[in-house]
């Protein structure tokens, strides 16, 4: 599988404080990837490294093969048509009905008619499980869940390539988040396109995640499937992998580690 995102050795600091000092991963076309870590290991930092919210300092990102490092207004344009992004509370516009959040995106960077944004909108309400009449409510109005599919069809709005998402299952029940993975593995499945998702959700990691990346020390310290990292001796990958709750929870994954 070829990479569709590459990060070399990056370095990234906010004023005295380094936040990533020599990271490097890769992520391959058409896989759910998720990236892990401690608290502070700069995960959603790097998400943004990779959407071009940020800079880093020194290294490299590339993506859909285009290098972000001084990329030019144009190509940037054209390159964030090309990924959809889910924030970890939904980031829906309150003045907005769910309809008029997801045809933001239809608005900005396509040119077709109003009639038909108004059926691609209702197209991607269905996609993700919701009925059509949710698309004239409020974000005020919607569950958490809702909130997530809601947030997750403005997402998928223009068709994208490329889908990150920040702790996707997070405040929601058990039931709603495994629905919710199950629901990002069939679009996945269906669609073509490649995941990148910030996660602690064990549940998610062991049963959608094709390759992971583990964050600390400021740099990647294991990568790949979960086979590959519970190898890892690092003492993060111990505590989260291996303590005694996961050894039991999960124990057919990690019963010879």
């Amino acid at each position: 599988m070829s990479p569709i995102i590459e990060v070399e050795n990056i370095v990234t600091k906010f004023g005295e404080r380094t936040i990533h000092d020599g990271l490097s991963l890769h992520i391959n076309t058409h896989e759910i990837y998720s990236i892990l870590g401690e608290s502070g290991s700069g995960k959603s930092v790097l998400m943004k490294e990779m959407i071009m919210l940020l800079e880093p300092h020194a290294g490299k990102v590339v993506v859909l093969g285009k290098t972000l490092n001084h990329i030019s207004f144009k190509d940037a344009q054209s390159l964030r048509t090309d990924w959809g992004v889910l924030f970890q509370f939904g980031a829906l516009f309150s003045s907005l009905t769910i309809a008029e959040n997801i045809e933001v995106q239809l608005k900005e960077y396509t040119n077709i008619s109003p009639k038909m944004r108004r059926k691609l909108v209702y197209s991607k309400l269905a996609l993700v499980g919701l009925d059509p009449h949710v698309g004239a409510l409020y974000p005020s109005e919607l569950s958490g869940g809702m909130v997530k599919r809601a947030a997750l069809a403005r997402a998928l709005a223009i068709e994208p390539k490329l889908l990150f998402l920040d702790e996707p299952t997070s405040g929601l029940d058990p039931i709603g988040a495994r629905n919710f993975d199950t629901l990002i593995k069939d679009l996945r499945d269906l669609l073509g396109i490649t995941v990148v998702m910030i996660t602690h959700d064990l549940e998610s990691i062991f049963s959608i995640v094709d390759r992971m990346a583990i964050l600390a020390d400021k740099k990647v310290v294991a990568e790949g499937t979960l086979e590959n990292v519970l190898q890892s001796k690092h003492p993060f990958v111990e505590a989260f992998f291996k303590n005694e709750y996961t050894k039991e929870r999960f124990k057919d994954k990690v019963k010879d580690v």
